[in-house]
């Protein structure tokens, strides 16, 4: 990596410069003929080929569309946000209102998310309202939920397979620091209830179970001085408590939320969580780093994430925490079907600080069995991102495949790659090649049609 050149701009952390349409150059392997739909990932994409931070960049999305056994298209597209209509200036500037003191939270950069809702599809990142979008990525605007959404929303809501309510929240730098909503299957915002917390935390995820939500509030805390100085606005703090805190998800304005201290780190993402059949405890997964940015916004030393587990016993108020391997891996994913819920298996990504890592794997892990993880390898030279559980009809937990865009660097151009969920170490089932390169990006879905 050329020391020029920051590691969010490195390698294919690098953006691409046009917006297309094609159809795929090849397809190794055989496409699935029952996959119908398309697989979406977000991810930074500055449009001036600079950004301060990964955070930055503004939102791009990519799909392929499946249908029969074939692959239609490839397609990228920038959601049009006001940032991406003012490249370059400073989003500060652009949603603080000086004589008001208020935030526009339609300037976001929707660069992480991509999730369906109620027939909607949103582009979110947590510092904004969400961008809806329409499947072929023409950009409708921001969406607030008829006006029920006052805070930004977390790009990581939570649908509940049971019910299909989305719960999600909100997080933002002067009180209330925590909102927490509840959705209907239908898009209506039926819960709003602030959660009591001592400042603003960068509250990146959060947990459902059947009957509960679980936040984080952990000791990644705003600096309004370091802010304000023209610096990063987030530092570690050794003084803030590391905990998570237990809400019944239907719980009104005067019910408490517990709160069960953990020792210090950072989760940037949970797997899952869920209660035991008694609901004597709650079991949450997540990957965890010991600490983030301790020394300042360059100081990567606090570790690399590795899938973690907490169980909150809900008699005795204690948690035990235990990691489940020393791998480094992140974006962690269960099946939909199991989200909230007891599950047996879990995905995720492995993960480097390098730009140009000598390859990626991907791991299903067997929660019930140990920790035991099947591997998928992918060949030197070709790394990945975030890989999603596709389930096939009516069949088991794991009986599906997984999906994640990969870049081949040798070519320099990426694929779809379609693997068995129950055979990881298997060869890829396919591969739908693009002739162009898909950077490195955040978090996706498939979307049936």
């Amino acid at each position: 990596m050329s020391e020029t050149v920051p590691l969010h701009l490195a390698g294919n952390n690098a953006p691409v410069a046009e917006e297309v349409t094609l159809e795929p150059s090849k397809v190794v392997g055989e496409i699935p003929a029952e996959l119908g739909g398309q697989f979406f990932r977000n991810g930074p994409n500055p449009r001036t080929g600079w950004s301060p931070h990964s955070f930055a960049g503004d939102g791009m999305i990519h799909t392929i569309a499946l249908e029969g056994g074939r692959a239609r298209w490839y397609r990228n597209r920038y959601v049009r946000t006001p940032l991406y209509g003012n490249p370059g200036r400073s989003r500060f500037a652009l949603a603080f209102d000086q004589e008001t003191g208020r935030i526009d939270y339609r300037v976001t950069t929707a660069n992480t998310h991509l999730i369906t809702h109620a027939g909607r599809l949103f582009a979110l990142e947590e510092g904004g309202f969400p961008y809806e979008v329409t499947p072929d990525l023409a950009t409708i605007g921001a969406y607030t939920f008829d006006g029920a959404l006052r805070t930004p929303m977390t790009a990581h809501p939570k649908t509940c397979p049971i019910t299909g309510e989305l719960l999600f929240f909100g997080y933002q730098l002067r009180p209330p620091y925590l909102t927490y909503y509840r959705a209907t299957a239908a898009g209506e915002v039926v819960q709003t209830r602030v959660v009591d917390v001592p400042r603003a935390t960068m509250t990146h995820d959060f947990a459902i179970t059947r009957n509960h939500v679980i936040f984080m509030d952990l000791p990644v805390v705003f600096d309004p001085a370091q802010a304000a100085a023209g610096g990063p606005p987030w530092r570690w703090d050794d003084a803030h408590r590391a905990r998570f805190g237990v809400l019944a998800r239907t719980a009104g304005d005067d019910a408490p939320v517990r709160w069960f201290d953990v020792v210090p780190c950072y989760v940037w993402h949970t797997m899952n969580a869920f209660e035991d059949p008694r609901g004597n405890t709650i079991t949450v997964t997540g990957t965890r780093v010991p600490t983030l940015w301790h020394g300042g916004a360059d100081d990567l030393e606090g570790g690399l994430p590795i899938v973690y587990r907490w169980t909150l016993d809900l008699r005795s108020g204690t948690v035990t925490e235990e990691a489940l391997d020393d791998a480094p891996s992140e974006y962690p994913r269960v099946a939909d079907s199991m989200l909230g819920l007891p599950h047996r298996y879990g995905y995720t990504t492995s993960f480097s600080l390098d730009a140009e890592p000598e390859r990626s794997e991907i791991y299903a892990y067997d929660l019930t069995g140990g920790g035991e993880r099947a591997v998928h390898r992918l060949p030197p030279g070709h790394t990945c991102g975030e890989a999603v559980f596709v389930p096939r009809a009516g069949t088991g937990e794991n009986e599906g495949f997984l999906m994640t865009f990969a870049h081949d660097r040798g070519a320099g151009t990426s694929y779809l790659a379609i693997l068995d969920a129950a055979d990881l170490a298997a060869p890829p089932l396919a591969e739908v090649h693009v002739p162009v390169r898909v950077p490195a990006g955040f978090h996706g879905n498939w979307i049936p049609v």
